[in-house]
């Protein structure tokens, strides 16, 4: 089976680092052309720059910041070729028990994982529609099957995600559109160093403690490079997956215990 993009415009956000980064390399080496979308220009030349020199497409960028969705939208315009690819990967919220949350906490986690997910669907779907081919991906958590201690919010905002991208792909599985969730377990990412470093209270004897038991309980015993995720995000994009819809794929080496 050989995978193949040429031709196809995927969007991808959150793509100057880890698991977004990561993908929109995947997404490129397989033929796709990228609009990278965050918030750091700097890091967004660089990350364009570098597919640009690696991959025959012609790559491009967008700045733009998800907690102003109504920004946002007016960004989007300058988006003008088709999209036929979205993945939708914002960073998370801070960690933290469910109880010290504050409103604000889960009202800013809303827009920017949400909010701003349902609005590039409504930008971007109706291309979809037109092409009949179109690909929606949430990069979100295991926690939408096992929520995570001391990440409340999170939880509480990544099940909100997929219970909507379930929804979505109910709506649009008959115009050849599919929407699948991907559930990435620990990943050496800034942020799965951030977790470790917050439990740890800034003592690396303890994170490292911290570290070796999350390891233990994952049955590969390592983390996850982000290009692991990322294949699974290409596969996902892919004609060849052309059947596989409304589904939370976890990426995670085995850890989750639940079917």
């Amino acid at each position: 089976m050989k995978i193949n993009l040429e031709g196809k415009h995927a969007v991808v956000c959150g793509s100057t680092q880890g698991i977004g980064k990561a993908s929109a390399i995947q997404l490129a080496n397989i033929g796709a052309t990228i609009t990278l979308i965050a918030r750091d220009e700097e890091k967004l030349i660089e990350t364009c720059n570098e597919l640009n020199t690696h991959f025959g497409q012609k790559h491009n960028y967008i700045v733009a910041d998800f907690s102003k969705p109504v920004e946002l939208i007016k960004t989007l315009e300058f988006v003008n070729l088709p999209v036929l690819i979205l993945v939708n990967n914002t960073g998370g919220p801070n960690g933290g028990p469910i109880m010290n949350a504050k409103i604000e906490d889960f009202e800013s986690a809303f827009t920017n994982h949400l909010k701003c997910n349902h609005l590039l669907v409504q930008k971007f779907a109706p291309g979809m529609i037109v092409a009949h081919y179109g690909r929606i991906i949430n990069i979100i958590s295991t926690s939408v099957k096992a929520p995570l201690p001391n990440l409340g919010v999170s939880n509480t905002i990544r099940g909100a995600v997929a219970s909507w991208g379930k929804t979505l792909a109910s709506e649009l599985g008959i115009y050849g559109i599919t929407v699948n969730n991907v559930l990435p377990g620990a990943t050496l990412t800034q942020r799965l160093k951030n977790i470790i470093d917050t439990k740890a209270g800034g003592d690396p004897n303890l994170a490292s403690e911290i570290e070796e038991s999350m390891i233990r309980e994952i049955p590969a015993r390592r983390f996850a490079e982000p290009i692991e995720i990322a294949n699974a995000v290409a596969f996902l994009a892919s004609p060849a997956a052309s059947y596989i819809n409304g589904i939370n794929l976890p990426v995670d080496g085995g850890r989750l215990m639940s079917l």
